[in-house]
């Protein structure tokens, strides 16, 4: 009788547990109906958009560009004595060369790295204007440009205005240089967002967005065109739906002239030249479908004058680069090689002959434009150039392109892809992997007087700045002051 009871003991435990379980479930599915059901407040209305009163315009989306709309001062600095400037890509006159007041050191002893400053993921260069230095950055970790604004002689970031601009790492993000002046800097983005601020306060004065306002399809890699200013007027290339070139007021922003796109081009990685040919002042750009000129006159500003789609190529990177008052050299990476594009002005009407070769013919350059000096055009050499003269320095003549007059040792440079700049009769080139390299120029020739390993660098590829006794260079994440003097 004791074992009978103690079944149906069990029987009735596990009939409970069951009644339990099933409540519990039933009970808990009931919660979820009548959570999904409840109205808690049956006097809310769905209202239109725009009824909660906010002001117009203040809506936006998560790629959505509001440029210039952060600012950061990190320190009140008095002003410079210092009055060198570097004012845009490749110097005041666009020709990558100087003639310093200042002695360069020649001794023995290294130069002194003065600062060093972290910078984001990129090949972007600095410009330098009495006693500072301003930088167009991208910050990964913010997803925005920056533009940085650095004590010359410290290194101490004294400024930053940015705004976000959200994009994926191509071969890094910035990749331009600025252009400073008396009351304004003027810097482009990677995504073609212009934006120009007061260089001393911070203060934004104007924006463009190229691709929102011209329709510029940005180039694979971003955009690597840096403004060109002439007098008060900063020439942009935004090779856009309708504008090929157009002419802006530094301080306003306000559009003084512009060249229609007739020949749809679009923007490339080079930036605009200027030059006088046949006797005419103009503007020079390389597309990726042509090389055209544009009259900087003011007579007729803005007027295209010539183009021709002879020689073209695909990533133009490097600027053309006048080497005679009828001829202009152009060269390109990825096997497109060079060419020598003559302009004879025939009365108003212009004819344009092209001398065109593979790179491993003659003088080619992979993304560095060529330095054109004492009747010598300087560039070093790219991987498909001749087995013999292959990632070397050279000089060529400007009337043969294809035979050097002088090739640097093989145990010299190896680095074909670093920036070079011409300081009073001395080139000093930065190696790709962060060696710096210092020529005297000869007759046609050059001798080496000092290498120094700078950093263990990784493609140091951004174009070199210098003034007051200081060379700023660096590789992909960094940015370093070097005395010189």
């Amino acid at each position: 009788m004791p074992k009978l009871s103690y079944i149906i003991i069990i029987v009735n435990t596990k009939n409970i547990v069951n009644l339990v379980t099933i409540a519990a479930i039933l009970l808990f599915c009931g919660v979820i109906i009548v959570w999904h059901l409840y109205t808690p407040r049956g006097y809310l209305d769905v209202q239109a958009p725009g009824a909660d009163n906010r002001p117009e315009g203040t809506a936006r989306s998560l790629h959505d560009v509001l440029i210039g709309e952060h600012f950061m001062k990190y320190v009140d600095a008095p002003a410079s004595e210092l009055t060198g400037k570097w004012i845009q890509f490749r110097g005041k006159n666009s020709d990558n060369i100087i003639v310093a007041p200042e002695t360069i050191n020649f001794s023995d002893e290294d130069y002194p790295i003065l600062w060093t400053v972290e910078t984001g993921e990129g090949y972007a260069a600095p410009v330098i204007y009495n006693g500072r230095a301003y930088l167009l950055d991208y910050i990964e970790s913010l997803n925005s440009d920056a533009l940085r604004c650095f004590d010359l002689v410290t290194g101490q970031e004294l400024w930053r205005r940015w705004y976000r601009s959200p994009m994926r790492r191509n071969h890094g993000f910035s990749r331009t240089v600025p252009v400073i002046g008396e009351g304004y800097i003027i810097s482009i983005g990677p995504m073609g967002h212009v934006m120009c601020c007061d260089p001393i306060s911070g203060d934004l004065k104007w924006t463009i967005d190229l691709p929102k306002e011209f329709g510029t399809k940005i180039p694979m890699w971003y955009s690597g065109q840096c403004p060109l200013v002439e007098g008060n007027t900063v020439i942009l290339a935004p090779a856009g739906d309708e504008v090929l070139l157009a002419g802006f007021d530094v301080y306003t922003g306000e559009m003084l002239w512009k060249t229609p796109n007739t020949v749809n081009y679009p923007m490339s990685h080079s930036s605009v030249m200027p030059m006088i040919l046949g006797g005419k002042k103009m503007y020079v750009y390389i597309s990726a479908d042509g090389v055209c000129g544009i009259s900087a006159e003011e007579t007729d500003r803005g007027t295209l004058l010539w183009e021709t789609s002879e020689w073209r190529a695909n990533v133009p990177v490097a600027s053309p680069v006048q080497i005679a008052d009828n001829r202009i050299f152009c060269t390109a990476g990825y096997n497109v090689g060079s060419a020598m594009l003559q302009i004879d002005r025939q009365g108003e009407r212009w004819r344009i002959t092209v001398d065109q070769y593979r790179p491993s013919v003659g003088l080619s350059s992979e993304q560095q434009t060529p330095i054109f000096y004492n009747n010598m055009l300087i560039g070093t050499l790219p991987r498909s150039s001749g087995a013999t003269v292959r990632e070397r320095l050279a000089i060529y003549s400007p009337t043969n392109l294809r035979t050097p007059l002088w090739t640097s040792e093989t145990n010299e440079t190896n680095s074909f892809l670093g920036p070079y700049i011409v300081i009073n009769n001395h080139l000093f080139l930065f190696s790709e992997n962060g060696e710096l390299f210092v020529y005297e120029i000869l007759q046609q020739s050059m001798k080496l007087v000092r290498r120094q390993r700078i950093m263990d660098g990784k493609d140091a590829f951004g174009p070199l700045a210098y003034a007051d006794g200081i060379l700023l260079l660096g590789d992909d994440s960094t940015l370093k002051g070097v005395k010189i003097n």
